[in-house]
């Protein structure tokens, strides 16, 4: 069939179909992008003339697309992507960091940037950035390192192998993230006989990897030998939908969950077994009881910095670990032994070889009483009643009130994800979407139109911080373009606060954190700077509501539920009022050579605070793979 580069390529991608437990539904969604002279001729005629085969959505910002993406695929559980096309140059890079978003959090999307020509005929090209030492570089190589492949096309007769391999990586559980093809702009545009048979619907199996009996064993005679077991759901329970499944194995052996930013939601918040959120930002619950544990079952999570709590929150020193994740990468963190697997069939295998071992009454009675404590605390936190300005962690609670069991909440960095994974009282698996891998500001407000894009029929709402709003607001103009509603509360601390408190902590004094004028002796330490961030999201043609107490706010969501568009809702909060205390550790090193005192005096609590940091390099075995 004799088709542009382009053409082939968007046919291709039209007729990719993925399946798992027996469902079949396409696997791109379509294409979203903006065009320059790099991608115009090519990817863009192409998407012209696909109409309804292969839809295309004209967005405002190159980061903020890959955003969108990957807030669609991951509400999917990554069934289901979006790819993303830009001309070379500037739209390229500004990829990077969605791109950097997506393989963090292991989400499929497909970057599709143009760039230099294959034949060098114009060069440099316009927007080419040019590499003394070789002209076969361009900007797009900087997507070589966030991406989980990457490949450009020279020539036609390179794009169906390239096409296969991205399709392997982006449907593999294990490897999936950003994958980029990149496209020449001349070779976007050239004529060649493809073979038909790359155009034939094809259908990628989401595999499900079985745990092996013998470790699953293993496995179970540990955790019939501990008194006080653990299991941390991560994003991986999610994904594989899991979730019933582990409900079951606790409800059978009473063994408690603690959960990951990603993994929030692999239990509703009242299960008996739920402790909540684990780590720098999680609960005390789930702290202490994770403090003594001496067995931890991680379950499809990375073991990020702040699950682990720096290394910190796993304290008994005979503790034994055990990793269960479909990517063996995951596997070997923490030396804990490893059980390569999907996270559905080795929950159900394990309760298989569980039948009739519950976990001690005690140990039982003393986690439901600590979970109990803790949702007192949450039930504080939500009803200050502080003045004269509200704390942020009412503002959680008059949104979480406001929400029904299905709906979602969103954000991403600064101090809102920490205080959302501690207090957010989520009831359902997908109710939990907080970017936490990659700390990404500028996410919320894009993800939160991929999530609504991927779950129409749910309320979403984003909770976004002045900082992050400002860093990348424009996709309000693409969700009115779509006619998409989503419910922003926009939270106004007047910077960036998360960092502040952070700063205090280390002894910079908030240095560089807070928007103010700068005074007279060159600091930024003036007043705060005059900006009107709901008018500015009334000028981009949302509605927008003004709230100036929780009472008001309660108001402005019960108007923003029942409006049809997207709504944006402004709330000034009190920066000064910090969340409650994990009771937990994170390592953020302190300068050792200094003129502040404060800096000093923040050195000497960090060497003593270092003693709870732990190297976990004593390796567990299960006693069926010795």
């Amino acid at each position: 069939m004799r088709l542009t580069v382009a053409q082939a390529l968007i046919r291709f991608l039209s007729v990719q179909y993925v399946e798992r437990d027996g469902e079949q539904h396409r696997f791109f969604e379509g294409c979203f992008g903006i065009f320059g002279h790099g991608n115009v001729a090519g990817l863009g005629e192409a998407l012209l003339n696909s109409g309804d085969q292969f839809p295309y959505y004209l967005v405002r910002n190159e980061q903020a697309m890959v955003h969108t993406a990957v807030g669609f695929s991951r509400m999917a559980n990554r069934l289901r992507a979006f790819a993303c096309t830009t001309s070379v140059g500037p739209g390229a890079t500004n990829m990077v960091t969605g791109a950097a978003v997506a393989t963090t959090n292991r989400i499929p999307v497909l970057l599709l940037p143009g760039d230099v020509f294959a034949t060098r005929r114009a060069n440099p090209v316009l927007q080419e950035l040019e590499d003394p030492s070789s002209l076969d570089v361009s900007v797009n190589d900087c997507l070589r390192p966030v991406s989980r492949y990457f490949d450009r096309i020279w020539r036609p007769e390179q794009l169906p192998l390239a096409l296969l391999h991205a399709m392997r990586v982006l449907t593999d559980p294990a490897e999936t993230g950003a994958v980029t093809i990149a496209l020449p702009e001349d070779v976007q545009t050239e004529a060649h006989d493809f073979p038909d048979d790359l155009f034939v619907r094809r259908v990628w199996p989401i595999r499900r990897p079985r745990a092996e009996a013998g470790l699953v064993e293993g496995l179970a005679e540990l955790v019939r030998a501990s008194a006080r077991p653990l299991i941390v759901a991560g994003g991986g329970v999610i994904y594989s939908e899991a979730t019933d499944a582990l409900r079951s194995l606790v409800a059978a052996t009473g063994i408690p969950v603690a959960e990951t930013q990603a993994g929030k939601g692999s239990l509703r918040f009242d299960d008996l077994a739920s402790l909540g959120a684990i780590g720098a930002t999680g609960t005390v619950a789930a702290n202490d009881i994770a403090k003594d544990a001496d067995l931890v079952i991680g379950v499809g999570t990375r073991w990020s910095d702040f699950t682990t709590a720096s290394f910190s929150v796993f304290q008994n020193p005979d503790v034994k670990i055990v990793n269960i994740n479909v990517a063996p990468f995951d596997t070997t963190k923490l030396t804990g032994a490893a059980i390569v697997a999907d996270a559905r069939e080795a929950i159900s295998a394990l309760e298989g070889a569980l039948i009739g071992w519950h976990v001690g009454t005690d140990y039982a009675f003393d986690y439901q009483k600590r979970a109990s404590d803790w949702n007192d605390v949450v039930e504080t936190a939500y009803h200050l009643g502080h003045q004269p300005l509200p704390a942020q962690s009412e503002v959680i609670g008059a949104v979480e009130a406001s929400t029904s069991d299905r709906d979602v909440v969103v954000t991403a960095a600064g101090s809102m994800p920490g205080d959302l994974h501690k207090l957010w009282r989520t009831r359902d698996p997908k109710g939990y979407h907080v970017e936490y891998a990659f700390s990404c500001m500028g996410y919320e407000i894009a993800a939160g139109i991929g999530v609504k894009m991927a779950a129409p029929d749910r309320e979403v709402y984003v909770l976004v911080g002045d900082g992050s709003y400002l860093m990348l607001n424009t996709e309000l103009v693409t969700a009115v373009q779509e006619g998409i509603k989503i419910i922003v509360v926009l939270v106004i601390n007047h910077g960036f606060q998360s960092i502040g408190a952070l700063s205090e902590s280390v002894g910079v004094q908030r240095f560089g954190t807070q928007y103010r004028r700068r005074n007279q002796t060159g600091q930024l330490e003036g007043d705060y700077l005059p900006t009107d961030l709901a008018a500015n999201a009334q000028s981009l043609g949302v509605a927008v509501l003004r709230a100036a107490t929780i009472s008001e706010l309660d108001e402005a969501l019960k108007t923003a539920r029942s409006n049809d568009v997207t709504t944006v809702i402004e709330i000034e909060t009190d920066p000064s009022v910090a969340g409650p205390d994990s009771r937990s550790w994170w390592d953020v090193p302190v300068a050792q050579v200094t003129q502040q005192p404060s800096t000093r005096e923040a050195l000497e609590r960090y060497e003593a605070e270092r003693h709870v940091q732990r190297d976990f390099l004593r390796p567990t075995t299960l006693p069926a793979s010795q």
